[in-house]
Formats: C-alpha cells, sequence, structure tokens
C-alpha cells in the first residue's frame, strides 16, 4: 500500500486575519482532518511535528521511502496587496512528472468546493525546498490566503471538505477507490482453514502483503464493496470482509 509523507506547515508567526491561529495551527487541523481519509482509503503516513521545520522534515522524509510528499500551506499576499489576493496553488518541481500530476489532480478535487475555481492553479518551481528536495513525487499546496478574510474563513469553515478533495485526488493518483472513513473498529479473521489473504488493492488480482491466520486481530478502517481497509501488524491493505468478525464492536 502506498505511503506519503504528510508536512503541516510549521510557520506559527502566520497569523490568520480571523484571529483563529497561526498558518501552523490551522494546517496541523487540516492535516487532523486529513487522517482519517488517508486510514480509510489504505493510505499509510508518516507526519511532521510542529517542533520541526520545512528543512527537517524533508530530512526526515529523505531518511526513508515514501511514494509521494504532501505540504500543507496557507499563503500570504506580498507586501502592498495584503488581504487583496485569494486562491490556491498547487506548486511542483519542473521535471517531475508525477509530481505535476499529482499538483493537477489535487488542483482539480479542490476546485469542486473552492468558491472561485478559476483562482485554483498549478504551478512549476525551483524555489520551494518542500517540492525540490525531497526524493519522491511532491506537491506544495497553499490553501487560501491568510491575510485575506473571505479565503481564511473558507479554509477555517471547510476543514473536513479539504480533507476529502486531498483524499480523492491521492486515491486516484494512487489508483485506488475512494472510500469514506468510518471509526475504526477492532476484528478478528474467522477462516475455517489455511489464511486470509490481505492485498494491496480490492480484488483478488491484488498483491498479496500478508496472510492473516484465524483468530488474527485486525483493526477495520474502511468498507468498499465486501472488502474491508485494514490494519494488520506492520500492514494496512484490503481484506474480504465476509472472514472478518465485526460483532462484538
Amino acid at each position: 500500500m502506498p505511503i506519503i509523507y504528510l508536512s503541516p506547515s510549521t510557520q506559527e508567526w502566520n497569523e490568520y486575519v480571523t484571529g483563529s491561529g497561526s498558518e501552523e495551527y490551522n494546517m496541523n487541523l487540516l492535516a487532523d482532518a486529513l487522517e482519517p481519509y488517508l486510514l480509510a482509503n489504505g493510505i499509510q503516513y508518516r507526519r511532521n511535528s510542529p517542533d520541526m521545520t520545512a528543512a527537517s522534515s524533508i530530512r526526515e522524509a529523505n531518511s526513508g521511502w515514501y511514494d509521494f510528499y504532501l505540504a500543507l500551506h496557507s499563503n500570504g499576499a506580498p507586501e502592498g496587496r495584503y488581504g487583496q489576493e485569494r486562491g490556491i496553488i498547487a506548486f511542483y518541481y519542473p521535471g517531475s512528472s508525477e509530481g505535476q500530476r499529482g499538483a493537477e489532480l489535487i488542483a482539480e478535487q479542490l476546485r469542486q468546493i473552492y468558491p472561485l475555481p478559476n483562482k485554483v492553479t498549478t504551478r512549476a518551481t525551483t524555489t520551494l525546498g518542500e517540492v525540490r528536495q525531497p526524493w519522491f513525487p511532491a506537491v506544495l499546496v497553499e490553501i487560501g490566503y491568510h491575510d485575506n478574510y473571505a479565503d481564511a474563513t473558507w479554509v477555517e469553515g471547510h476543514m473536513d471538505a479539504i480533507a476529502q478533495q486531498l483524499a480523492r485526488a491521492l486515491t486516484e493518483f494512487f489508483g485506488l477507490p475512494f472510500i469514506y472513513p468510518m471509526p475504526p473498529v477492532e476484528g478478528t479473521v474467522t477462516v475455517s482453514y489455511g489464511t486470509l489473504n490481505l492485498r494491496s488493492y480490492p480484488s483478488s488480482t491484488g498483491t498479496i502483503l500478508a496472510n492473516m491466520p484465524d483468530g488474527a486481530a485486525v483493526t477495520v478502517y474502511g468498507e468498499w464493496e465486501g472488502w474491508y481497509v485494514v490494519h494488520y501488524g506492520d500492514y494496512v491493505g484490503y481484506a474480504a470482509a465476509a472472514y472478518i468478525d465485526t460483532q462484538g464492536q
């Protein structure tokens, strides 16, 4: 299953014009809202922490291996334009075809909910470390302008909707079906013989990630057309729902 590095802003000095808190605070709220969608869709993640910087986030990401790097930010207008700019920009590194594809998918999804869809754009850049330095496809998305009252209030009031659209973009990027989150429940594998396959895709043709014996404990995060998204040991994948008992929950 795919794994991403999730990097909400660590810029605690960029205050929202509404007084709701900083860019760091609000982008971490957005990351909080995104996590259940990632789990429900079988997308594993590692997330930075507010005491880190963009540079240390990149170093941490590059110390492992991820399928995608997603940086969550809000924008600030240049001097002389304070409060006058609106829009969303998904940045990617020029020459990264997968980074560009990820940025375009994110922009496409956010256009569906942002009140000014023509102001949701993608842009290649070499100046942002969080798209230039990761060793894998990377997108930094500036979600609205925190110095614009309309944008700031839109972000604050649409955290779940923004998170859902980001997850939809990621599932499309990875070729997975989109699944709405459900409250995590504990389950037990129930097979009369052999083991239950944990797969990379909700199909009998999906790559087998692990074999789960009868009685194995799992956590169920989502359901799609007879398949559960489950966490078992070090793996997250899909398993046939008919062979997992959640009745005790």
